[in-house]
């Protein structure tokens, strides 16, 4: 075979070849391509799932971010309330409210002035038999977005008739910068830690000796107040209270600047999940102008008053345990206030240079849901000077004194029953007080502060 035959032999060997190659790249071809198809569809539909993914997260964001912010409305709303004692003003608006507080007493013998302090307010035993007490009609409610406003009327009978008295009256900014709230009017001084507290809310039917003696059973400011919360982790609040008002035991002077300052500060926390604490501290510095002490003298038309400096401080602790902080079935609670007053001036034209004081202690157990058992310890004293002997500002010799016990039923969060006994010492011969007491809230009244 020649040479161009050899060659004609392997062309025709080689063609099949040729056709059989050719026809398996076109199939890997094919192949690459579904697969890159496959690849193409697989990774769409992953960006189209995290792009689902995405807006739900910012959906859940936004979310969040709307509960955050209403959860802070909520929580500064909830602040006002409390420093007003009411329930949230976005439940009702005006929000109204009535407590009727009235009270079966019996009572030995009775008093109705401390020796050795100037007589004001509402203090002493009253009389054995049925009052009806102290009606309270209360009315508040957010203004707008600047300031949030209370009414407070107190409602009770004096010589058969019923007579209406301003408790409250005051306006109170929502949204100063910086932890900072005023407010303006009539209100509870932040003296003391019980002051601010509405009288049902006590613990007791009635108030510690020193509340009586030093502040006629509450201080209250016709005037101003501008406090400031810290941004720490412990709760720190300072402020500073102007008064023009008459509030013993300040008295009302009718000038330019006010009559009384007050300055006060209040530190708390928590300690654990079932223990918080608080303490206060206040000075209230007045110049009294011819403040009477609300006796008339032996001589008719005479009485006798007080002018001068006079300067009170107040320090004051309470501490709360209850079962990581759910006090729904069990809580105890200690707390305690000391008063300490210095006044300098003229008393019945005599001079007076005399100093004041008195505490309380007391605890209340709640031992099952709705019932609770309390004991409280209250005196004062006074070093008044020989100069007042013959007055009712003389030393009564003796520390004016009392225990108490109470004993309380509140079938809901809207009633309360309350029986409590007082070995009352407040003049020599002993005394036994029994109280049955009853408060009802009738309305939009929510909880106290802390």
């Amino acid at each position: 075979m020649s040479r161009y035959q050899r060659i004609g032999v392997l062309l025709l060997l080689a063609l099949p070849a040729s056709a059989f190659a050719e026809q398996d790249v076109q199939a890997e071809v094919t192949e690459l391509r579904q697969l890159l198809a496959e690849l193409k569809s697989d990774y769409e539909q992953r960006i189209t799932d995290l792009e689902a993914r995405l807006q739900a997260a910012e959906r859940a964001s936004k979310s969040a971010a709307r509960k955050a912010d209403d959860a802070l409305d909520t929580a500064e709303q909830t602040a006002i309330d409390q420093s007003s004692g009411s329930s949230s003003a976005n439940a009702f608006n005006p929000a109204l409210s009535a407590i009727l507080n009235g009270q079966y007493a019996r009572v030995d013998h009775g008093w109705n002035q401390i020796p050795g302090f100037m007589p004001a307010g509402e203090i002493g035993t009253g009389e054995s038999g049925f009052a009806l007490g102290e009606a309270e009609v209360n009315m508040r409610a957010s203004v707008d977005s600047l300031f949030y406003g209370n009414l407070t009327l107190a409602l009770h009978e004096e010589d058969g008739a019923i007579e209406p008295e301003l408790e409250e009256s005051w306006i109170q900014t929502t949204s100063l910068p910086g932890g900072i709230r005023a407010t303006g009017g009539r209100f509870f001084s932040s003296a003391g830690y019980l002051n601010s507290f509405h009288r049902h809310a006590d613990d007791f039917a009635d108030r510690p000796l020193p509340y009586q003696a030093f502040f006629g059973g509450a201080y209250t400011v016709d005037g101003a107040r501008a406090s400031w919360v810290a941004p720490t982790a412990l709760l720190l609040e300072v402020g500073a209270e102007m008064n023009w008002g008459g509030g013993f035991p300040a008295t009302a002077n009718h000038a330019t600047e006010p009559g009384a300052w007050t300055l006060f500060a209040k530190l708390g926390g928590d300690a654990g999940a079932s223990n918080s604490w608080l303490l206060g501290i206040a000075r209230i510095n007045a110049d009294a102008d011819s403040r009477s002490g609300g006796h008339d003298h032996e001589t008719p038309g005479v009485v006798d008053t007080f002018s001068g400096d006079s300067k009170l401080t107040i320090a004051d602790f309470v501490w709360k345990w209850a079962p990581n902080g759910n006090a729904t079935l069990r809580s105890f609670k200690v707390q305690g206030e000391y008063f300490r007053r210095d006044e300098n001036g003229l008393y019945a034209g005599l001079d007076y240079d005399g100093t004041q004081q008195g505490w309380y202690l007391q605890t209340v157990w709640q031992f099952a849901q709705r019932w609770r058992v309390g004991y409280r310890y209250d005196a004062v004293d006074t070093d008044n000077g020989a100069n007042m002997v013959g007055t009712e500002l003389q030393d009564p010799g003796h520390s004016p004194m009392r225990n108490s016990l109470m004993f309380d039923w509140s079938p809901s969060e809207f009633s309360r029953l309350r029986l409590q006994y007082i070995n009352d010492q407040v003049y020599a011969d002993t005394d036994n007080l029994w109280l049955l007491q009853y408060i009802v809230s009738i309305g939009a009244h929510g909880g106290h502060q802390f």
